[in-house]
């Protein structure tokens, strides 16, 4: 199984500087973004994107807790899962 990678998903009221904090952390953290999709629906904000970790010096379970801290300051919901996980889930 390749833990290399994350499934991050990001929702919430739209609002400036969502896209630049979330990607401040990853970019802190040595997280490369690899696919990136936003989308504004009725002034929700929605976010989804695939990230490689393996470059970071940061745990996972480190990781994850920056991007909910973020999330709580900009006052959004996040959801961040390994990608085999959400693989697996998502499989019938």
């Amino acid at each position: 199984m390749n833990d290399s990678k994350i499934i991050v998903t990001v929702s919430g009221q739209d609002k400036t500087g969502i896209v630049a904090g979330i990607s401040a952390i990853l970019a802190e953290y040595k997280v490369n973004i690899e696919d990136i999709r936003q989308s504004i629906m009725q002034d929700q904000f929605v976010m989804f994107l695939m990230a490689d970790i393996s470059n970071s010096k940061a745990s996972y379970k480190e990781l994850k807790q920056a991007l909910l801290d973020k999330c709580e300051e900009l006052g959004m919901e996040i959801w961040v899962q390994r990608k085999a996980i959400f693989d697996k889930m998502h499989t019938i």
